[in-house]
């Protein structure tokens, strides 16, 4: 038996034909990028959560590209980092092109993951960018002796509990904290130009500032190759091609609509996990409202 024989005898029957009908496969990478989701978040990101959705895209017999359709405010930059160096991984392992499809949002660590891919798409209408490092939160200070319970931290080691919610913030920690912006700057900047080269269009102050831009003026700048769609990209890419689509696991409560029911219906917490949960879930929310969605 020569190798085409072989091909053949391992691809799927329809009746008395080999299908031979290339294969898009689609990741749905969708949510806050977090390595610990809220139980009030319906979609999170994390290498945890996509591994088995990329493993599938990429082990499509008839595979002739990846696509991921990105739809993320961005998050943690190590999670970021893992999902796409392990895209990379696979697509050279199998030797196929990765599309990036940037739908509402690809912001911040939704861009570190777009430029995984080797060509990245948007809609005119998209936002993209925010190349730049955030960290937010609230700070609780008194919030607990509300609910009459005392908090209390023993360490050792001068600098182990840094900008603690709980406690007044301290402007040494603030320093701390900028410096460390910076360094994750560097390397998501490093990222970006490794994986765009010379298509990038722009001074560094325009293009690593954080601004986020649409997909027409992110076109212009070079941070995505054009403008279009899943379907529309691939029909003209890849004439003939069926678009499978990989979905990334989701914890049973979500795929059930009842995200937080848990929490909600009053499990076993404090008063004080309750309000920290609803903070969580004001901060998810708050990572898409600063784009204005």
């Amino acid at each position: 038996m020569n190798v085409t024989d072989r091909i053949a005898a391992r691809l799927p029957m329809i009746g008395d034909r080999v299908d031979r009908t290339p294969v898009v496969a689609a990741v749905r990478l969708q949510g806050v990028i977090t390595p610990s989701p809220s139980p009030m978040a319906r979609n999170t990101i994390s290498l945890h959560a996509v591994e088995s959705a990329l493993t599938r895209a990429f082990g499509h017999e008839r595979l002739v590209a990846v696509a991921l359709m990105i739809n993320s405010p961005g998050g943690a930059p190590t999670q970021s980092a893992l999902i796409a160096e392990r895209i990379r991984e696979l697509a050279a392992k199998k030797k196929v092109p990765v599309l990036a499809f940037c739908e509402d949002l690809a912001a911040s660590g939704g861009y570190w993951l777009a430029c995984a891919a080797d060509e990245i798409y948007a809609h005119a209408t998209s936002m993209v960018g925010s190349i730049g490092v955030v960290t937010s939160g609230f700070g609780l200070t008194g919030l607990i002796e509300r609910f009459g319970v005392e908090r209390r931290v023993y360490t050792a080691g001068e600098h182990k509990v840094r900008l603690d919610p709980f406690r007044p913030e301290k402007p040494e920690d603030v320093e701390w904290l900028r410096d460390l912006h910076g360094e994750l700057h560097e390397q998501f900047v490093s990222w970006v130009r490794e994986r765009r080269g010379d298509r990038l269009n722009g001074t560094d102050e325009e293009l690593f500032s954080g601004e986020v831009w649409t997909g027409a003026r992110a076109r212009d700048r070079g941070l995505v190759d054009g403008l279009g769609t899943l379907r529309g990209v691939v029909t003209q890419r890849f004439p003939g091609a069926e678009i499978s689509v990989a979905e990334p696991r989701r914890p049973l409560l979500a795929r059930l609509g009842l995200a937080g029911a848990a929490t909600r219906l009053g499990g076993s917490g404090t008063p004080a996990d309750a309000v920290v949960a609803t903070l969580d879930a004001l901060e998810n929310r708050a990572s898409w409202s600063r784009f204005g969605l």
